[in-house]
């Protein structure tokens, strides 16, 4: 999390087992840019795909989706569906950036993180922490 604020990213942590409307959501709020997902996870001994609720996250959000890149570790192996000039994988993508970055300054009330509560007495209500007090 640390490397990431020096950059001045916020992110937001979402649990793999959301629908598709749940991510869309979250993404919308956050304005995403990008969203780093895996391939897939193992249920049960089972492959199952994550990178497809992505898509269709980001396809509910039409012409209007802050989404340039789906940044997409390989864990499971199994056959994703992929958008050319969107999907990147992350073990062909990471070793070819830099490894100089200069940290940036920001103000205090500079997004870090936005979390979302469990929304069991209603609608999930996102909360943006900012980056004093860490």
């Amino acid at each position: 999390m640390l490397p990431r604020a020096r950059l001045g990213a916020m992110h937001s942590v979402v649990f793999a087992g959301f629908s598709a409307s749940a991510l869309k959501a979250r993404i919308e709020d956050a304005e995403a840019k990008l969203v780093i997902t895996s391939d897939g996870q193992f249920r049960r001994g089972k492959a199952a795909s994550l990178k497809a609720g992505v898509d269709e996250a980001i396809e509910g959000l039409g012409d209007n989706s802050p989404v340039e890149h789906v940044l997409v570790v390989r864990r499971t192996g199994i056959d994703v569906p992929w958008t050319e000039g969107r999907d990147l994988w992350w073990d062909e993508t990471v070793p070819k950036a830099s490894t100089d970055h200069e940290p940036e300054a920001f103000d205090s009330e500079h997004p870090l993180f936005l979390l979302y509560t469990s929304g069991t007495t209603g609608k999930p209500k996102g909360i943006m922490h900012p980056r004093a007090g860490i």
